[in-house]
């Protein structure tokens, strides 16, 4: 019942959040804010474990596969293939659901417990419209720009590290990434992406919109809207890859 009252109340606060903002000066200002936190203060981190994944990855390929029978290229090829489709998508979602989604919670949960939230709603602005949904905007914008620049970055750390390295050939390398290269696969974890920038922003949106009692329960606000999105992420990750 627990699990109902929460999924109903989110429900809510997101047909409250989801609407025509009243001021859309400030609403857009608010966008480039959120797009400057969410995003571009997530690059360094996301480009640091992208690089060091990707050539863990290759040195990790080409130990296993050190085969006569099995041509040094697929090295390459599993290590794009991995990047691409999960490690690019799902573990930076997840690393972003601790960076991001903890911020945004302990954001939101201080403006409640220092009833800066009620000010708005007496003053007739719609605090959830204003709070969350510039967050679900940039959240949709942001993160496919961080996959798609950790998709790069880890294949180019799993490069350098295998020629560095001696395990992997450069030129071998380069034909695994282009051997049997399928366009959909960016497509796809582009669009899981979206749908995680979605949930991360809202599910740390909601836990913190309704942080009650002081700063203790905000902390817990923001490990539980951790922990939840990490969970839904990985879920919705299950059902999209069985269904795309």
């Amino acid at each position: 019942m627990n699990l109902f009252y929460h999924i109903g109340r989110y429900m809510l606060l997101m047909k409250k959040a989801i609407g025509r903002p009243d001021e859309k000066h400030m609403f857009w200002r608010n966008i480039g804010k959120e797009i400057v936190a969410i995003g571009y203060d997530s690059i360094g981190i996301v480009a640091i474990i992208s690089f060091f994944m990707g050539g863990v990855m290759t040195l990790q390929l080409a130990i296993n596969m050190e085969n006569p029978i099995l041509p040094q290229y697929l090295v390459g090829l599993g290590t794009r293939d991995a990047i691409i489709l999960e490690f690019s998508s799902l573990v930076i979602a997840l690393i972003l659901s601790g960076k991001v989604g903890s911020s945004i919670a302990s954001e939101i949960g201080t403006m409640r417990i220092s009833q800066q939230i009620d000010a708005l709603d007496i003053m007739g602005i719609n605090s959830a419209n204003y709070l969350i949904l510039p967050k679900i905007i940039a959240g949709i914008f942001s993160f496919p720009v961080l996959c798609c620049m950790s998709i790069v970055l880890g294949i180019g750390g799993g490069w350098i590290v295998g020629d560095v390295t001696g395990m992997v050939s450069s030129n071998q390398f380069i034909l695994g990434l282009q051997f049997l290269f399928q366009p959909f696969y960016i497509v796809f974890t582009n669009i899981k992406m979206v749908l995680f920038g979605i949930i991360i922003t809202s599910i740390s949106s909601y836990y913190g919109y309704y942080a009650q009692g002081g700063s203790l329960q905000v902390g817990q606000a923001s490990t539980q809207a951790v922990v939840i999105s990490s969970i839904v992420c990985l879920i919705f990750d299950l059902s999209l890859t069985a269904m795309l």
